[in-house]
């Protein structure tokens, strides 16, 4: 025998004001804010910062001097060569007697980063956050538009919950640009101890300046693809969106935050 819930009127009325918060909020991205971010990130794009052709200009310096070269002795002067070779097997091959320099302190301090890239970094940043911010208040207004299947619109929560997979498809697609970011130093850093312990060896800087180069490459590719983001969530001619489209919302709800073009 089924018993309807009883809810605190307080509570209730602090959960509806939520939910009004929530949808204003929402149709105010929709309609606003998205429209605004893209068109600010396809200005971003044609910034000379981050359209620098000759990839060179984003280099930076590994002060990392190259110290002058140890010569090591015969390990078997005085040995005869039958014992020599004898003596050879036992210690094992001359090269394993070769090891890498150990690095206490660098000769010049702190090795910094690459200033280039990390000022490209942090701008790029707050961008990522703020689509994961913002995608995540339009998801939880299109849930909260989802009827009761016993309402029966079942074609409409069909859609709708769709679309909330769309939007946790930008969500974790976002995300994974900052595991990136991260992976990048990482890695440099990596590399540049690689440097400062076999400082002889040219092949790690120039993996640096490789991995600088792939970096700064896509930086601008993650830019391209959070203003790509945005024009899926901003509607078109008639109110129309691409991506999050319409058809995600209820006619009532979305007729509020419909946004037409003048011509």
């Amino acid at each position: 025998m089924s018993s309807l819930l009883k809810v605190d009127n307080e509570i209730k009325t602090k959960v509806d004001a939520f939910r009004e918060r929530i949808t204003a909020e929402a149709e105010d991205l929709v309609a606003n804010f998205f429209p605004k971010k893209l068109l600010e990130l396809d200005h971003f794009l044609k910034e000379p910062i981050i359209n620098i052709v000759e990839l060179k200009e984003i280099h930076s310096d590994i002060n990392l001097t190259v110290p002058d070269p140890i010569l090591l002795s015969n390990l078997h002067d005085g040995l005869d060569s039958q014992n020599a070779k004898k003596r050879k097997l036992e210690d094992g091959d001359v090269e394993d007697k070769v090891t890498g320099t150990k690095v206490f302190v660098m000769p010049g301090g702190m090795m910094k980063s690459n200033g280039n890239l990390v000022d490209l970094i942090e701008k790029v940043k707050p961008e990522i956050r703020t689509l994961i911010e913002k995608c995540n208040t339009v998801k939880m207004w299109v849930q909260l538009l989802i009827p009761r299947i016993e309402d029966g619109n079942n074609f409409g929560v069909s859609i709708q919950e769709e679309t909330v997979a769309e939007l946790r498809t930008v969500e974790g697609e976002a995300a994974s640009y900052l595991d990136q970011i991260s992976r990048y130093y990482i890695t440099r850093a990596k590399l540049v101890s690689k440097i400062a312990k076999y400082p002889h060896v040219e092949d790690y800087r120039r993996t640096v300046t490789e991995i600088d180069e792939k970096e700064y490459i896509s930086l601008k590719i993650i830019v391209s693809e959070l203003r790509n983001q945005y024009v899926r969530l901003t509607p078109g001619r008639g109110g129309r969106t691409v991506g999050l489209g319409s058809r995600a919302l209820t006619p009532r709800s979305f007729s509020v935050c419909r946004w037409r073009y003048t011509t």
